[in-house]
């Protein structure tokens, strides 16, 4: 098992760099890059990223295995809910127990912050990230549909667990 440890950052400029790797590897082939790059220059930049932690309450974690920063957690509390917002592995660290660990994570800090509930979107068609929540014991409560610009429209399932 690895060692795994979270670190929280307002490091946004190695953020961002990492949510572009990150991104087109977990997305590229289910959305294209055009879409993908669209999307992180909406959302998952250093701008936009310091942005949601200064005003719309996020947090975000690089995660570490054995020293080695392979992905990152974005977290947001919402009163009696807690929004896992992202999380991302590098491809090699994926399916190695890291990601159960994240969740883990994510579920002692929605606790920490009083919630009742922590819920998350997953796009219907990425399948492994799917079958990681429901091992997990996340619980599909429904769908949404969200238009994002520039003509694209997210197609996710809601996920949730009670805390």
């Amino acid at each position: 098992m690895e060692n795994i440890t979270f670190t929280e950052t307002k490091d946004f400029e190695k953020l961002g760099e990492m949510a572009g790797a990150l991104w087109h590897s977990a997305y590229d082939g289910l959305f294209g890059a055009e879409q993908v790059g669209y999307m992180l220059g909406k959302f998952q930049n250093a701008v936009a990223m310091r942005a949601q932690t200064e005003t719309q309450g996020y947090t975000y974690y690089f995660i570490f295995a054995n020293g080695e920063a392979v992905g990152y957690i974005g977290l947001q509390g919402q009163g009696s809910n807690f929004f896992l917002s992202k999380l991302y592995l590098k491809e090699e660290y994926r399916s190695r127990g890291i990601g159960q660990a994240a969740l883990a994570f994510a579920v002692k800090e929605g606790k920490k912050s009083g919630a009742l509930r922590m819920y998350l979107t997953v796009n219907k068609g990425n399948a492994p990230a799917i079958r990681a929540y429901e091992r997990f014991g996340l619980v599909r409560e429904g769908a949404e549909k969200t238009e994002i610009g520039g003509g694209y429209c997210m197609d996710d399932y809601i996920y949730a667990c009670r805390l």
